[in-house]
């Protein structure tokens, strides 16, 4: 965030990018933060402007089930227990995260083919969009793929991440080299 930590300070529209404090050290947070034994193995978190997504493995189901349709309902079974179960220390570890890293913190947990998110955050955008691309999105409701112009803006992000995630790696990647130069250079 170029060297700007959190002031304290809120505009209009909530925190602002410039307000933020990092959060490159979340995963390492999360890893040295949550209980042994929640996760095979160290949760994926992912981070925005917005909010801290914590997703975690949890240990296999044992035994044979008949189909697949039955282990899926086995995997869904146990994100539900381990929902319920760690709520309370969930609710206190996110409530500290919040604070540190001025986000708001969602979880998940996967098993198998099977992954669940727990209250995850919609946070409206805004944008203008020209006639041509807005036909677009009505084109996209009249045909029922979705019941309104923002959901039909959150399903064109979906296709378009699901078919560019290499080119969109490439462009983080490019983002996070820029920062560091930001963050290497004379102070004014």
């Amino acid at each position: 965030m170029r060297g700007h930590g959190w002031s304290g300070h809120r505009g209009r529209g909530g925190w602002q990018q410039a307000d933020l404090p990092s959060a490159d050290d979340a995963a390492a947070w999360f890893a040295g933060r949550l209980p042994d034994g929640w996760f095979v193995e160290n949760p994926r978190v992912t981070v925005d402007r917005e909010e801290i997504i914590i997703v975690g493995a949890l240990p296999p189901l044992e035994g044979e089930f008949a189909d697949d349709a039955s282990r899926a309902a086995g995997e869904a079974g146990r994100i539900s227990r381990f929902r319920e179960d760690t709520r309370d220390e969930r609710i206190e570890i996110a409530r500290q995260a919040e604070h540190r890293y001025r986000r708001k913190v969602a979880w998940g947990a996967r098993i198998g083919g099977t992954e669940q998110l727990f209250t995850t955050h919609s946070v409206p955008v805004m944008t203008r969009l020209r006639q041509s691309e807005r036909l677009i999105l009505d084109t996209l409701v009249d045909s029922g793929v979705a019941r309104s112009r923002s959901e039909a803006l959150a399903w064109a992000v979906r296709l378009v991440g699901e078919h560019a995630e290499t080119w969109l790696a490439d462009l983080r990647e490019a983002m996070s080299k820029v920062d560091d130069l930001w963050s290497r250079g004379p102070e004014l």
